[in-house]
């Protein structure tokens, strides 16, 4: 007889655990790093035994856990959810289904989000939410212009337009943080109306127009700082996910990578690459994050502050 493949026989193992109860709805499950060294496979074998398993309806990536028991084994998350007893359907409030939709999204990202979804945890029928919210494209909407509304301008405001700036940056880097899908649902070339994202806007704008910059360029600026915020964030969310689907944190990724990079740069062609990768190298968002910030404000303060430049030659009168 054929000896099944191991990663069959590590599906087979977790799956055992899950049906006995041995790990329960919620419970964490080996991540790709814990079953390399607990069933002595390779990390690609690993990710395709989390693979199946999540394919099976067994598990689910669940944002800052990792991989989890899916509440109902067998069909995939968020198919066939008995409706829970359901509150008077008419009470739903549009605050009550963002908040929700807000929370599903912090956990598992735009992808785990869709209005049936959003009725089972409200323990409401689906057709219920449309009576407040027109379609998942609305819903989104919403939840964006409560998500960015959470931005406050500091109680007491730093003196100097840079040091605003920073203070704007850092909050907003902060409120992307807590919600990595907003970065990737907003857009800068068609910005969605944003109403309580016009604090960012108004305290940023009026740094920039305090620093004495004229309205394009103070106008421009705004745009280019949101833009770097939101440009870097936009790297949360796939990072989370990845994660949560591998068990691996970035270092711990990179590490598996390393050898295939010395095998690429082994022939001498990229020396400089060769060179950088002799060293460790920490790379970490927020210090990337705060680098940037830095640079961006210095090309600012090099433009805002420049002295006048003077028309004309210099004065040969006799």
């Amino acid at each position: 007889m054929e000896e099944s493949p191991p990663y069959a026989r590590i599906v087979a193992d977790i799956r055992e655990r899950i049906e006995s109860g041995d790990l329960a709805p919620g419970d964490r499950v080996p991540s790709t790093r814990e079953i390399t060294r607990r069933w002595g496979v390779a990390m690609a074998t690993a990710s395709k035994a989390l693979g199946v398993l999540r394919r099976d309806g067994l598990v689910r990536a669940e944002r800052g856990s990792g991989t989890v028991v899916e509440a109902r084994p067998g069909p995939p998350p968020g198919a066939g959810r008995p409706r829970r007893p359901s509150p008077d359907d008419g009470a739903l409030a549009p605050e009550r289904i963002v908040g929700v939709a807000i929370a599903i999204a912090d956990r598992e990202g735009l992808a785990g989000l869709s209005m049936r979804r959003v009725a089972a945890d409200l323990g409401a029928a689906t057709m219920a939410l449309y009576r407040h919210v027109a379609d998942k494209d609305d819903l989104v909407l919403r939840m964006l212009d409560a998500a960015i509304g959470e931005w406050r301008p500091p109680a007491h405001a730093p003196a100097g337009w840079r040091a605003r700036l920073e203070a704007a940056a850092r909050q907003l880097w902060a409120l992307f943080r807590r919600h990595p899908w907003v970065a990737p649902a907003m857009s800068m070339t068609r910005p969605q109306p944003l109403a309580q994202g016009l604090a960012y806007s108004e305290w940023t704008l009026a740094a920039l127009e305090d620093s004495g910059a004229d309205r394009t360029t103070a106008f421009t600026a705004y745009l280019t700082l949101f833009n770097y915020v939101r440009g870097t964030a936009v790297n949360l969310e796939p990072e989370v996910e990845a994660e949560a689907a591998s068990g691996l944190d970035p270092d711990a990724w990179m590490d598996t990578q390393v050898p295939t990079l010395r095998a690429i740069v082994a022939d001498g062609a990229f020396p400089v690459f060769e060179r950088m990768l002799s060293r460790p190298y920490d790379f970490d968002l927020d210090t990337l994050f705060e680098f940037g910030l830095q640079r961006l404000l210095d090309g600012f303060a090099a433009l805002i502050e420049a002295p006048p430049q003077t028309c004309g030659g210099p004065d040969v009168t006799p």
